[in-house]
């Protein structure tokens, strides 16, 4: 990854935290488009992003979205790391057209409806809901692409997502997954395995700071990709959720579940088996 192109994206959305007013020189963003970094604003309807996703399925295999997870471990490369969950993801979306449902509305201090939004009813009745609107006009990219290489990607389940993160990673090259890796997520396992029946997700995101070189945002980033490919799987996905919710696919899991022996033989068992 080209280092100056990185630190012109970066430093569009990101000084200590979120910058207030984003901006990119027209010279620094030409250098950084042409090393594969920023893009231009995308637009694109619900119709034509999922036939896109599903082209992409056809030529990425299960098994580069594997060595990329794995690979990740050790490189702190995210972006590698996110694509196994879009991959997941975009194996639930069926074919379909938009199908226009309420999916949510304001009211004013005299109950009337002052503004009504809407989604895909398909993708919202997928598993975890899969947030799709009918038409996607001047996405920023590179804020996409921002949250995928310092975090993982943090929009996983929305369908401009999956797109732009299975386009970018069918482009990777992945290396094979060293000795290093492994280590590092079999003792991940171990992490699981040994947690306390009563463990929300936030305890195990404390407990993986010993065994993996993260920040506390890059392991909440970590679990939630663990969970949306079902290697965190919840015996039941009616439980009480705590603290600020901030959880989406890993809300319902507890220590009691450890990991998913099925899921975690699906995706990982040519490297731990």
């Amino acid at each position: 990854m080209d280092k100056k192109a990185k630190n012109i994206l970066f430093k569009t959305y990101w000084k200590n935290g979120w910058v207030s007013r984003v901006y990119t020189d027209p010279d620094d963003f030409d250098y950084a488009k042409s090393k594969g970094l920023m893009f231009d604003p995308l637009t694109i309807s619900h119709d034509q992003c999922l036939v896109l996703i599903h082209g992409l399925l056809s030529v990425i295999s299960i098994d580069k979205v594997v060595k990329a997870f794995l690979s990740s471990l050790s490189t702190r490369r995210l972006d590698w790391r996110s694509g196994i969950a879009s991959y997941f993801i975009a194996q639930q979306l069926p074919p379909h057209i938009y199908t226009k449902v309420i999916s949510g509305q304001s009211y004013d201090n005299t109950g009337k409806v002052t503004h009504t939004s809407y989604t895909c009813g398909i993708c919202r009745d997928l598993k975890y809901g899969i947030i799709g609107d009918e038409f996607y006009k001047h996405i920023d990219l590179n804020v996409l692409n921002f949250e995928r290489i310092k975090w993982g990607g943090v929009r996983h389940g929305h369908l401009e997502y999956t797109f732009f993160d299975l386009q970018q990673f069918q482009l990777a090259e992945i290396p094979e997954p060293t000795a290093e890796d492994i280590t590092i997520f079999r003792s991940m396992l171990e992490i699981i395995e040994s947690s306390q029946p009563a463990d929300y997700p936030g305890a195990l995101e404390k407990k993986l700071a010993s065994v993996i070189a993260s920040t506390k945002d890059e392991r909440k980033v970590l679990i939630e990709i663990l969970a949306c490919i079902d290697i965190l799987k919840p015996a039941s996905y009616n439980r009480p959720s705590r603290g600020k919710g901030d959880w989406i696919f890993a809300e319902s899991w507890r220590g009691e579940d450890k990991y998913d022996k099925a899921s975690l033989e699906k995706y990982f068992g040519g490297y731990i088996g």
